[in-house]
């Protein structure tokens, strides 16, 4: 019997978070940690790869753009090679896997969404 995501809507807080997911660019990643902290939800790293979790492989949702705090991807017996996946999906966007099976956060890492336009104003000088 193999796992498959059953199709439903998803409730109020996993939209938002596959909404933050998707604007994650090709050739980046975001951490569960830096998808729960950037959506107010401190500490709920786990709801997030939860959410992630029931997302089909061949989703729209760019799922496999988020990794553990380490740069790895977490695996997991019951997602069923989507663990390799993953990795060929991150790998064909063109990010490095390192000798560890690790990705480099700081030269891959997703800074997170663009500021909306009144938060990039200058402050008036004092």
């Amino acid at each position: 019997m193999s796992f498959q995501p059953q199709p439903q809507s998803p409730s109020p807080r996993y939209a938002q978070i596959y909404a933050l997911v998707c604007q994650i660019p090709a050739g980046q990643v975001a951490t569960y940690g830096q998808i729960a902290q950037l959506l107010g939800l401190p500490n709920q790293a786990r709801q997030v790869g939860y959410a992630l979790f029931r997302v089909a492989p061949d989703s729209e949702i760019p799922w496999h753009r988020v990794v553990n705090a380490q740069g790895e991807i977490s695996y997991a017996p019951q997602r069923q090679g989507n663990d390799d996946l993953q990795r060929w999906r991150l790998e064909t966007e063109g990010i490095i896997f390192d000798g560890a099976d690790r990705i480099n956060l700081k030269k891959y890492g997703w800074p997170g969404p663009p500021l909306p336009p009144s938060s990039q104003m200058e402050l008036p000088k004092a």
